[in-house]
């Protein structure tokens, strides 16, 4: 192995999603100090924060790539950056460590996907709801690719279950004024809402669905949810005591799991943050993105990106979502279904749950079928 090997950091920490890109670079942080905790050296990590300027996430791939030497990036909130650095990356030839849920629709070479697509979020969200709340949703979406395509496969898995979408909206990234879309949903009166909108957007959106169902509860959550497959648990201190209490959200991780790896976890977390600590799902996958990438540069005794991504590809590697496996013909990883209800103390239960799922991320059905069965907790 080389003497020295670094690995880029690639999250902004300011701007409407800044909240997940702190909680984002907060896990790889983490995972460096475990790395040195047990006697690592020689891999070290080079940051770059592009402030949520789309055209500073390639500034920032090219810094970490030409000036930094790094020939592993972890990193991007949003699928628009994603994009965005995946062609320098394909240039240079080396790999993008993507870690947060998106839409789907993607496989490269130069990509190792943590973060869940449609098949391992949406679908078996919507498992979840159609026979509880009906076929008759509202979707509302950011406007870019994240809020098109999953609201898109939302309209596809409704027509398929002969149901009607009631309405379908979108704002912006920092658009808060939300007040037309609610009185569209007060109007139309859908049996539940999707929400694939983004940072202030969102939280305005599920403060002013709370005030809709004080006035009315047939939209309180119990009645007329709003489902989520992005919100975080760093999210909620954002969107304001007890605004979203009751909501949905999927995701492969809550803070709440109950198991011994996520219990020694938090432990040590607790240890190097000298206090208690919620665990959002994009400190977890930052965390296990970046370890992932440690543990395979030492196992090939090289940074060369075709050396560790075989190593990647050939093995099962523990981690906070269980034994991981990442697909050869995709270079997404399996992940588990988690089904979260937001709870009074800035957290999720878990109320319904499936073992991991393997990534289908063109929905070609061959890697969902038979269908994983829920297991319904609450």
């Amino acid at each position: 192995m080389v003497d020295r090997v670094k690995i880029g950091i690639l999250y902004s920490t300011t701007g409407p999603y800044g909240s997940m890109g702190r909680d984002a670079r907060d896990g790889a942080e983490f995972a460096f100090h475990d790395y040195r905790r047990r006697g690592g050296e020689r891999i070290e990590p080079a940051y770059f924060d592009p402030r949520a300027d789309l055209a500073a996430y390639l500034e920032g791939a090219r810094n970490l790539i030409r000036d930094e030497g790094c020939r592993h990036i972890i990193g991007t909130i949003t699928s628009t950056a994603r994009k965005e650095v995946i062609p320098l990356v394909e240039k240079h030839d080396g790999l993008l460590w993507y870690m947060c849920p998106y839409e789907g629709f993607e496989a490269n070479e130069n990509v190792i996907y943590i973060g869940g697509c449609p098949n391992q979020h949406l679908i078996p969200l919507f498992d979840y709801l159609l026979p509880r709340h009906g076929a008759r949703p509202y979707l509302v979406g950011a406007n870019y690719v994240w809020g098109w395509e999953m609201n898109r496969l939302a309209r596809e898995l409704i027509h398929n279950a002969g149901g009607t979408v009631l309405g379908e909206r979108y704002l912006p990234l920092e658009e808060t004024a939300v007040e037309r879309i609610i009185a569209d949903i007060a109007e139309k009166r859908p049996s539940f809402v999707l929400n694939n909108l983004v940072g202030p957007s969102s939280y305005a959106f599920l403060a002013a669905m709370r005030a809709l169902g004080a006035r009315d509860p047939a939209f309180l959550p119990e009645n007329c949810p709003v489902a989520s497959c992005d919100l975080q648990e760093c999210e909620l201190s954002d969107i304001g005591e007890g605004v979203a209490t009751g909501q949905l959200c999927a995701a492969s991780y809550f803070d709440t799991l109950d198991t011994a790896d996520n219990h020694a976890f938090k432990a040590r977390l607790k240890d190097w943050s000298g206090g208690e600590r919620v665990v959002s799902s994009l400190f977890a996958s930052a965390y296990t993105a970046v370890s992932l990438c440690i543990a395979a540069i030492e196992a090939a005794g090289s940074d060369a990106p075709e050396r560790v991504r075989a190593e990647v590809l050939a093995h099962n590697w523990p981690s906070l979502f269980g034994d991981m496996r990442v697909d050869a013909a995709t270079n997404h990883a399996a992940l588990p279904f988690l089904l979260g209800r937001i709870n009074a103390g800035h957290g999720f239960d878990v109320i319904a749950s499936a073992p991991a799922l393997a990534a289908d991320p063109y929905l070609t059905g061959a890697a969902t079928r038979p269908a994983p069965r829920l297991r319904i907790v609450s």
